[in-house]
């Protein structure tokens, strides 16, 4: 999905989501798979490859290659992956020199390929759930194998039917502001866990007082976490893990956010 004008207005809307949160659970899971130190993941020596898909404005590809991390981050958006791009030059340079910031691409998730090997693939703030049939998200998982080195870990969250029933039961939800708006109504399909996001957002042109007027349209679906479960083991990962909410506790459908771990056997 193309995120198109929402793209510079993304990282405003989004700056209370818990970034430090996600990366805390990715270096967890890194350190339970020998990834700990940099040359910890079995990389000769070099920094871990880390493949982000789905990864936005670069708000978790940017933190992990401060962690020394030698980061490439996929995105379908070009707009996304710009924002991405200046982000990176100004967080990840300084007195005290710059470090390597992230290869950006532009690629879909379902078909991305890299000229080497990942030790880790992450995808979190539900990226998956964009993706709206069974066997797109297949292709995602079987590409993700085939990307990954031996003993590489696959690291994804995606929501559950439980958040897609509270978004359509409180919405719509309203963001309002001197310089930017939004209306946000949601409609759920009950039988096949789809929901539409509908957006239709309001900004303030940099002279006078007149504002922009953009709509978006978003769809999610929500996947039984044993149908995901499934479609890992069949595409050949193992030690396959789902864990709620940020933490490493077992997750079923009551959880809003379910974190999946997955290794590729050596």
């Amino acid at each position: 999905m193309s995120y198109g004008k929402f793209a510079f207005v993304y990282d405003r809307l989004m700056e209370d989501m818990p970034y430090g949160d996600w990366i805390a659970f990715a270096l967890e899971a890194f350190s339970r798979n020998g990834m700990t130190e940099p040359g910890g993941a079995g990389s000769n020596g070099a920094s871990p490859v880390v493949v982000d898909l789905g990864c936005g404005t670069g708000s978790i590809a940017i933190p992990l290659a401060l962690q020394g991390c030698r980061v490439y981050g996929i995105d379908l958006s070009e707009e996304m992956l710009s924002i991405a791009e200046d982000k990176s030059r100004e967080l990840l340079s300084g007195p005290r020199g710059s470090v390597p910031g992230p290869v950006w691409l532009a690629q879909d998730m379902r078909e991305w390929e890299l000229d080497e090997k990942a030790d880790a693939v992450v995808s979190f703030c539900d990226c998956l759930n964009y993706l709206t049939e069974e066997e797109d998200v297949a292709a995602v998982f079987s590409r993700t194998f085939a990307g990954l080195k031996p003993g590489g870990v696959f690291l994804f969250d995606v929501h559950t039917e439980k958040t897609l029933l509270d978004y359509a039961e409180n919405q719509p939800f309203v963001y309002n502001e001197e310089d930017l708006s939004y209306i946000w109504e949601c409609e759920l399909d009950e039988e096949l866990r789809l929901i539409r996001h509908d957006l239709a957002f309001f900004v303030k042109e940099p002279q006078g007082c007149l504002y922009s007027r953009f709509d978006e349209t978003h769809e999610q679906r929500a996947y039984p976490l044993k149908l995901l479960r499934s479609q890992l083991a069949a595409a050949g990962f193992a030690d396959i893990r789902v864990c709620a909410d940020f933490s490493w506790q077992e997750a079923d459908e009551s959880a809003t956010r379910a974190f999946f771990v997955a290794v590729k056997p050596v």
